[in-house]
């Protein structure tokens, strides 16, 4: 009896556990999602103050955020944002109007990769609290047949499929708006890291197709610059 009164007051505490992590996710995601929207306003503007005055906000935004990354604990997150703050100064400190837009689209796609590991994390935090009610509730055999129904294959290419259309318009603008050789650059970047992120043997199966599609979506584009090399 008191085996299992121990056994239920650790899974409690995981779950308290469980939900502070996930509040800090929380506050981390709409953080990102901020550091996003002004991103995308900095690149929208034709004039380079302004375009810096956006960086700024968004880089500040990171910088003050980084208690909740850190309580998050989503570490791939953490760091497709912090890289995404180097690009954000860069981008501040860059003297042409293109340059500075090369580089705040690679900040632009490290916070929609930062939000992708977000959710994917959430994901997993949502996980570990449904299997430790299932471990007090369920037999082994109703935890395999549970298990069997969580979200996979083609729910999950859909769900990330949705998440890269602002990728995918993003690149679009730097091929329409940006001088030809540096957007040839900036998406052969883009490819060669999804091909680096792919070698990789402990991905998940969300991460594997993220990069993938990031991948077919970048192939498309360099073959729109291909004359550009």
């Amino acid at each position: 009896m008191k085996t299992h009164y121990f056994i239920l007051c650790i899974s409690i505490i995981g779950l308290f556990c469980s939900f502070d992590d996930s509040k800090a996710c929380e506050y981390a995601g709409s953080n990102i999602g901020y550091v996003k929207a002004q991103t995308k306003k900095a690149i929208d503007t034709d004039d380079i103050n302004i375009s810096r005055y956006y960086a700024y906000k968004a880089l500040n935004a990171i910088e003050n955020s980084r208690k909740q990354f850190e309580d998050c604990g989503c570490e791939p997150a953490v760091q497709n944002i912090y890289e995404g703050l180097s690009n954000l100064k860069l981008a501040t400190r860059v003297a042409s109007l293109n340059g500075t837009k090369i580089l705040l689209h690679r900040a632009l796609e490290n916070a929609m990769m930062s939000l992708e590991e977000l959710e994917v994390h959430d994901e997993q935090h949502q996980s570990k609290y449904s299997n430790n009610l299932l471990v007090m509730n369920t037999t082994k055999s109703e935890l395999e047949q549970l298990a069997r129904k969580q979200p996979q294959g083609i729910l999950l290419e859909h769900k990330i499929d949705k998440a890269l259309v602002n990728f995918e318009n993003s690149l679009h603008k730097v091929v329409t708006s940006v001088e030809c050789k540096e957007a040839y650059d900036f998406a052969m970047k883009i490819y060669m890291h999804c091909e680096q992120q792919l070698l990789k043997p402990d991905l998940t199966e969300a991460k594997k197709y993220y990069n993938l599609r990031t991948k077919e979506i970048t192939a498309a584009a360099l073959l729109e610059l291909e004359y550009c090399r």
